[in-house]
């Protein structure tokens, strides 16, 4: 490995990690100390770009993040009141994710790691979302299982106490998030569908309208919400009624419902299953307050350590980058300067 790799700075009391991470529409960059203090974590969302498309555009996404990466990088550089000098390396998302904007947070980062001849640590953008929660647990340990519930992503994986990663399951068609944008944008509720949803099923009945819940009965731990976003449009072309202003508030807490109830009934039984007594949830979703409660409620009744970040860092970050950027490179696990984007993951 090249000595710009190689730069030793394991003697400082501090450990310094700059992420950065553009896995798909946000521009982020964070600046994180000893793997833990946050100190800077700047995002810059393109939802008002892709709003009109009802969903994200790829080549625009990509172009927006060459447009500002420079400008995040700085800000977090700046919030964090450090020098671009002080930074022991730089972490950056290399997959799983849209290409174009893979390339543009990882051309950032090699730059970087060049110029400063600092290590280049590229990282699985869907374990950076495990690493969340030890910016707030740093003690927590491995032994748990973890749900990743995103826009892009619905997957379960089994985490041994030596932090060993295998996929237990995952959704075979769209993802959780996925489904409740398609939904909004079926309904005309707007784009990002899931905070839409999520605020106008508070005020709604989710016991009202009937809807399945899909594979919750399968022998595996395996998602499917295709389906459910069919059958919530053939229902409202059998019932045109339920689209009518009174219901919708109904008809998406009830989809919601639906949704949020695989999504821990499977979770929870893989636990037992495993043997554990702890379950990490992250991603997107996790923000949704209807699920972060009927996780925590089942949770209490199971005797199960739940474990979900805040909001802010449910969502795509740079600060869970960074985070797991540190254990890496305390681990002297270095990325070469040649590493390349990849669109899927292999965690």
């Amino acid at each position: 490995m090249s000595s710009i790799l190689n730069k030793d700075k394991d003697k400082k009391k501090n450990t310094i990690i700059l992420g950065i991470e553009t896995s798909c529409d946000d521009t982020c960059a964070a600046v994180v100390e000893n793997g833990q203090k946050i100190l800077s974590n700047v995002i810059a969302s393109q939802h008002e770009i892709h709003e009109k498309y009802g969903g994200v555009v790829p080549e625009i996404a990509s172009r927006r993040h060459i447009e500002i990466i420079d400008i995040i990088i700085s800000e977090a550089i700046i919030q964090a009141k450090i020098s671009l000098e002080s930074i022991d390396a730089v972490s950056v998302s290399n997959r799983p994710g849209l290409v174009g904007s893979l390339l543009a947070g990882v051309g950032a980062a090699k730059a970087i790691s060049y110029a400063l001849k600092i290590p280049l640590i590229a990282v699985n953008h869907l374990k950076a979302h495990l690493f969340s929660n030890f910016l707030i647990n740093p003690d927590m340990g491995g032994g748990f299982i973890g749900l990743i519930v995103s826009g892009g992503h619905t997957s379960l994986y089994s985490v041994d106490s030596k932090w060993n990663i295998r996929e237990i399951g995952h959704t075979l068609d769209d993802a959780a998030g996925e489904a409740f944008d398609k939904i909004a944008r079926f309904l005309g509720l707007g784009y990002p569908g899931g905070p839409v949803i999520d605020s106008l099923a508070k005020t709604g009945d989710s016991k009202k309208i009937e809807l399945p819940f899909p594979m919750i009965d399968s022998n595996d731990f395996n998602f499917s919400f295709s389906g459910l976003k069919t059958a919530l449009i053939y229902k409202t072309k059998k019932e045109p009624g339920l689209l009518d202003r009174e219901n919708i508030a109904d008809l998406v807490a009830s989809f919601q419902a639906s949704i949020v109830k695989v999504l821990f009934e499977k979770t929870f039984k893989a636990c037992a299953q495993a043997g554990y007594k702890k379950i990490l949830v992250s991603g997107g979703v996790a923000a949704n307050s209807s699920l972060r409660e009927a996780f925590t409620a089942k949770a209490e009744s199971e005797d199960v350590k739940l474990f979900i970040p805040p909001v802010k860092l449910c969502m795509d970050n740079a600060a869970m980058v960074a985070c797991l950027g540190h254990y890496d490179y305390i681990q002297k696990r270095y990325s070469e300067i040649s590493v390349d984007v990849y669109s899927r993951s292999d965690i």
